[in-house]
């Protein structure tokens, strides 16, 4: 089944969802320019296509979009492919589906969760590989003492601190975050 992608503008820039049939296989957050953005899509899903989302996928485009705006929103019902996500990477996303909007939660808090704070490197490059970021919100996830840590999107830990921002993960009675 060929791919077909979406792409869209939020608050935070210009954003992609990719699907295939009515299941939602990557959420691509923004390049330096929509070139860019194209290039990525093209090189995850050769052969994909640009054509209009269906209903359920155009729902969580306007989540996305009302997220990026600052207004919390649930991807529990989110249509996406979860079936190449290996079954630690699941856990771990499992556990994020518990961070509410505006909160954060670290790597070791994670890892701890699933039974062992030895595995907050595993719960970094399982948050690296997530195919689904605001879905699946990893830009939730700092390291220890409020650094930023890491972010595989483009952008890095300025899109997660945007991402934070819109969220206000920011505001007084929340944990500083600060640049590693």
């Amino acid at each position: 089944m060929t791919a077909a992608y979406h792409l869209f503008d939020t608050a935070v820039g210009r954003c992609a969802v990719v699907r295939r049939g009515a299941m939602i296989v990557r959420v691509l957050l923004p390049a330096a320019c929509e070139e860019t953005l194209r290039a990525k899509i093209a090189r995850l899903c050769p052969g994909s296509i640009q054509a209009q989302p269906p209903a359920p996928i155009a729902s969580v485009i306007g989540k996305i979009v009302a997220l990026c705006r600052g207004e919390a929103q649930s991807f529990n019902e989110a249509p996406i492919d979860r079936a190449m996500i290996e079954p630690f990477a699941a856990r771990v996303y499992a556990a994020l589906d518990k961070i509410g909007f505006g909160e954060t939660t670290t790597y070791g808090a994670i890892a701890e969760a699933l039974g062992d704070k030895a595995l907050a490197r595993a719960v970094g490059a399982a948050l690296g590989a997530n195919p689904f970021p605001i879905v699946i919100p990893c830009h939730r996830v700092t390291a220890a003492g409020g650094a930023m840590g890491g972010f595989s999107a483009p952008g890095g830990a300025v899109t997660k601190r945007n991402l934070l921002e819109v969220e206000g993960a920011f505001a007084a009675d929340k944990l500083p975050l600060f640049s590693a």
